[in-house]
């Protein structure tokens, strides 16, 4: 029963990320995100750890004090801020590399999917920012990566999804670059 319950959440997971991105126009990166999911390193951790209102890969890493399915996702997903931490150049010791613009985009659908999967009805847009504001502490990000990704999510908690999506499809993926950095409205 857990197998099934984690095939659906994963499914559905997939299913929300892959129209973000569609709707975005970033079609091959909605069609193949996270398709290491369904690999049985992570597919059968996932079965096992199952809760249904969080990822597994937490209770996993809560009894083992790792997870083996995050170690292995996480390394295979460019749209994970974790795929980008190596040895700085200007910096001395690990620090957040700048993320190509088309992925940060795409950790941004992931995060407001990844909200929607778990909160169900309780989902608001304001939902994926509050659970970046939780853990942003602990994050080892780019300035100008973490500058785009809170503009984003900001965006979507103050103007919504249809406003945040047009943004990404007509102004920001038109960029070379990353652009301005957001201020919220006070």
């Amino acid at each position: 029963m857990k197998a099934w319950q984690h095939f659906k959440t994963i499914n559905h997971h997939k299913m929300l990320v892959m129209k973000g991105c569609f709707r975005v126009g970033l079609y091959k990166q909605g069609l193949l995100h996270d398709l290491s999911k369904y690999t049985p390193t992570e597919f059968l951790v996932g079965c096992r750890y199952f809760q249904g209102n969080l990822s597994p890969n937490n209770v996993e890493r809560k009894e083992k004090g790792y997870s083996s399915a995050w170690l292995h996702h996480k390394g295979r997903n460019k749209h994970h801020l974790e795929y980008w931490i190596d040895y700085g150049v200007e910096k001395k010791g690990i620090t957040g590399m700048k993320m190509p613009l088309n992925y940060v985009v795409e950790m941004f659908i992931d995060r407001m999917s990844a909200s929607k999967n778990y909160q169900k009805e309780k989902y608001t847009d304001h939902s994926a920012l509050d659970y970046y504001e939780n853990g942003k502490e602990y994050h080892i990000l780019h300035e100008e990566t973490r500058a785009l990704l809170e503009k984003l999510l900001h965006m979507l908690a103050e103007q919504g999804e249809d406003a945040t999506f047009q943004y990404i499809r007509h102004v920001l993926l038109k960029q070379k670059d990353y652009g301005t950095p957001y201020r919220p409205q006070s």
